[in-house]
């Protein structure tokens, strides 16, 4: 069992499955997917609450970063993604631009 304080992944995935963010994603054919009921979504569709990035306990090249997403209709959940020399591009390159629009919307709101 882990530490409640544990810097891992697997403890920030149960904190916010306990809010509700119980959706978990996929890369499919250029979008993510929710693997529960199979919808797709586009960058402009995903809002990233949160993320966090970890290093491997073991291996500091096992690198990843676990997103806290909000969907346009309302689905909430989690995606961990590899970085660094594991990284998915196709996944890399999508959360990117979900990113972006992220900041493109605050900046718009003059947050």
């Amino acid at each position: 069992m882990l530490h409640p304080n544990t810097k891992h992944e697997k403890t920030k995935i149960d904190e916010y499955i306990a809010k509700g963010y119980t959706s978990n994603y996929q890369m499919y054919d250029g979008k993510l997917k929710d693997l529960a009921s199979d919808k797709l979504f586009k960058p402009n569709q995903i809002k990233i609450i949160k993320e966090y990035r970890y290093e491997g306990m073991s291996n500091p090249d096992d690198l990843s970063i676990l997103y806290i997403l909000e969907t346009e209709d309302g689905n909430k959940g989690t995606l961990l993604m590899p970085y660094g020399p594991t990284a998915n591009d196709e996944m890399a390159w999508f959360m990117k631009d979900v990113s972006l629009l992220d900041k493109k919307k605050a900046d718009n709101r003059n947050i």
